[in-house]
């Protein structure tokens, strides 16, 4: 009923459907996803298709690039509700935050102005290419806080040398793990697809993010959905994504 898109044939070669992505950038201009009003209801529609049934949009919060506050955060997408109701597109719309750890990053943690994801995931990340050096110590924060620290996209992180080993680190600290769907279909190189498929191949994913900012992985999603993949993620992992909805 709603993988029309995909052909009836292919249909059937599609693995477990996800009803929540937790992973996206769908509020406009106010982070490097969608720019405008036109281009998140595009990208709702497009994921509508692929048979989500709630998002929960989490817009970039930097000190240094994307100063976004609680109250930005929220009053786009209470707009953005609104633009989706008035175009007939029946989704669950939330928000939360992707998390940059920065020096800013304690402060609002300490302050309290945190959008968690479910009230109780922090979804955070890194720089893709140098490891913090307090790293554990923001962890154990974000812990203290009393949230479950989410680790968005471990797959991209470019310092990660020993990956097992140091995957296996993060989980002793009793981080989670959100892999991108579109790292199986090598949409962020090589690299990133290899570790998703350690991940995987290991049984350490906890969540699966579209992490959506343009029209063009919305397109590489429908081909990683129907890809084996996909499917062997289900065999190895314990998928919450639909503990959400």
């Amino acid at each position: 009923m709603i993988f029309s898109l995909f052909g009836k044939r292919k249909q059937m070669k599609r693995g477990p459907l996800l009803k929540v992505d937790l992973h996206s950038h769908l509020i406009p201009g106010i982070d490097d996803g969608s720019r405008n009003r036109e281009e998140s209801l595009s990208l709702l529609k497009g994921m509508k298709a692929l048979g989500y049934e709630k998002v929960i949009t989490t817009p970039h919060i930097m000190s240094d690039a994307y100063r976004n506050t609680p109250e930005i955060i929220i009053e786009g997408l209470q707009a953005l509700r609104k633009a989706s109701k008035e175009e007939g597109i029946e989704m669950e719309i939330e928000a939360a935050a992707e998390y940059y750890l920065d020096d800013g990053f304690y402060d609002l943690l300490h302050k309290g102005e945190i959008l968690s994801i479910g009230g109780k995931y922090l979804l955070f990340e890194t720089s893709y290419i140098s490891k913090p050096i307090q790293l554990e110590e923001m962890i154990f924060e974000i812990s203290s806080a009393g949230y479950t620290p989410l680790m968005a996209h471990p797959e991209r992180y470019r310092y990660i040398k020993d990956p097992l080993g140091e995957f296996k680190r993060f989980k002793e600290l009793g981080v989670l793990f959100q892999v991108n769907l579109n790292s199986f279909g090598g949409h962020y190189g090589k690299g990133a697809k290899n570790h998703a498929d350690l991940l995987s191949k290991e049984g350490m994913i906890d969540f699966l993010g579209s992490d959506v900012h343009h029209k063009k992985q919305i397109d590489t999603l429908s081909e990683v959905f129907l890809s084996e993949a996909y499917r062997t993620i289900f065999e190895n992992n314990t998928i919450r994504n639909d503990e959400l909805i």
